[in-house]
C-alpha cells in the first residue's frame, strides 16, 4: 500500500496473507486497517523528506480545486490525504462525483485531453457486494474520480478505519484552507487557477497523444513488434541510451509517431500540428524529417535533399534518430511505461544539473 501498488485494505491484506502464509487466515489474525495504516505512515516518515511536502501539498491542492472547478456539473468533493494535509510520495488526488452516467465525465475529460482508465472494481463489504466506478486521470499529479449516484449526493461515507464520517470539501472550501493554512491571497489563488486553463501540463498533452498509438497496429513486414506506441518506447528505450542528457532528442524519439494516431497518411504533419507550441524548434525539426533518413538508408531520396539535410546542423542528431527508429523494432523488448519515460525527461535537469 505504500507504494500505491494496491489501494483496497481487504485486497492488500489478502495479498500479503497468501504471500507470507500460502493458505487460508483467519480474518482476526490479520491486521486492522488503522493499523495497516499507522506502518505505512511510519514508513512514509522514515523515507521521506519532509522539507519539500508544504511546497508539494500547495500543489496539489491547487491542481484539485483546478479539477474541482472542471468537475463543477456533478458536485466534486474532495476527501483524502490531499485535504487532511497527509499526503506522501505516489499520493493522490481523490475526488468524489455524482452522476448518473459515467459517460458524461468521460466526454468532459476527452474534451479537456486527458488520458484516462475507466475501472470498475467488485468489493465485498458488511456482506454485500457493491461496484464502484473509478477513473484514473493522467495528470501532474494522478487523479481518482469515484462516480456515485446522484442519490448519493448527501449520504456521509464512513472511513474504513475509524467508523466516523469521511472528511470532504467542495470548491469553496477548499479555496478558503488553501488561503488558511498556505496564507495564499484569493485573488492570486484564482490567477493561478486561470493560468492552468491557459497553459495545460505538456506532459499530460504528450501522454494524452502517446495512450492511443497502442491501438494503432502496423503492418508487420516493418513493424514486427506490434502496435505505434510500443515501437515508440522502444525508440526512446534507444535514444535514452544514446544521449541520456538530450531533453528535445528523447521528445523527438517518444514523440515522433504520436501523428499516427491522428491521421495515417501523413502521420508526420498530423503529429507537428498536434504538438505545436509543446515543443522546441529542434525537436519539431527532428520530427518533421525522421522518415527522410529511411530514404536516405534504402537510395530513394533526392540528390539535392539529401545535400540540403546534410548541410544542416542537426543531420548528425538526425541520423541518430533514424538508427534508434529503424532498431527499436524488436518484439518482447522491455520498455519503460509512457508515464516513467515522461517523468525522467522532466527531470533530467535536476538529474544532469
Amino acid at each position: 500500500m505504500y507504494s500505491r501498488e494496491v489501494s483496497e485494505y481487504y485486497t492488500a491484506k489478502q495479498k500479503a496473507s497468501r504471500r507470507i502464509c500460502r493458505g487460508w487466515v483467519k480474518p482476526a489474525d490479520l491486521p486492522t486497517n488503522a493499523e495497516i495504516r499507522e506502518q505505512v505512515l511510519c514508513l512514509t516518515r522514515m523515507s521521506e523528506s519532509e522539507a519539500d511536502k508544504p511546497r508539494r501539498l500547495l500543489e496539489m491542492r491547487l491542481r484539485a480545486a483546478w479539477w474541482l472547478r472542471k468537475l463543477a456539473p456533478f458536485h466534486p468533493k474532495l476527501i483524502g490525504s490531499v485535504l487532511k494535509g497527509s499526503i506522501r510520495e505516489g499520493s493522490d488526488i481523490d475526488v468524489h462525483v455524482f452522476c448518473a452516467n459515467v459517460h458524461a465525465i468521460t466526454i468532459l475529460l476527452d474534451d479537456l485531453g486527458v488520458s484516462y482508465d475507466l475501472q470498475r472494481k467488485r468489493i465485498r463489504k458488511d456482506g454485500e457486494a457493491k461496484v464502484y466506478t473509478h477513473l484514473h486521470v493522467k495528470d501532474s499529479f494522478p487523479i481518482e474520480i469515484t462516480v456515485y449516484a446522484p442519490s448519493l449526493m448527501g449520504y456521509r461515507f464512513r472511513c474504513s478505519i475509524t467508523g466516523k464520517p469521511i472528511e470532504r470539501a467542495g470548491l469553496a472550501e477548499l479555496e478558503r484552507l488553501i488561503s488558511l493554512q498556505h496564507e495564499v491571497d484569493l485573488d492570486q489563488m484564482h490567477s493561478w487557477l486561470t493560468e492552468m486553463d491557459c497553459s495545460p501540463d505538456r506532459a499530460n498533452v504528450f501522454l494524452s497523444l502517446l495512450m492511443p498509438l497502442e491501438s494503432v497496429k502496423q503492418n508487420p513486414k516493418w513493424h514486427p513488434e506490434g502496435d505505434a506506441l510500443y515501437h515508440s518506447m522502444q525508440v526512446f528505450g534507444l535514444a535514452k541510451e544514446a544521449m541520456p542528457y538530450d531533453e528535445e532528442f528523447l521528445l523527438a524519439a517518444l514523440l515522433h509517431d504520436v501523428g499516427k494516431a491522428i491521421d495515417r497518411k501523413d502521420h508526420v504533419m498530423a503529429g507537428l500540428e498536434a504538438l505545436e507550441g509543446f515543443i522546441t524548434p529542434r525537436t519539431a525539426w527532428l520530427i518533421a524529417h525522421h522518415m527522410d533518413v529511411h530514404k536516405i538508408m534504402d537510395h530513394t531520396i533526392g540528390a539535392r535533399h539529401r545535400k540540403r539535410l546534410a548541410a544542416h546542423p542537426l543531420y548528425e542528431d538526425l541520423l541518430l534518430l533514424g538508427d534508434c527508429d529503424r532498431h527499436g523494432r524488436v518484439p518482447g523488448v522491455e520498455v519503460d511505461e509512457p508515464e516513467v519515460a515522461l517523468d525522467y525527461i522532466e527531470q533530467i535537469d535536476e538529474m544532469f544539473a
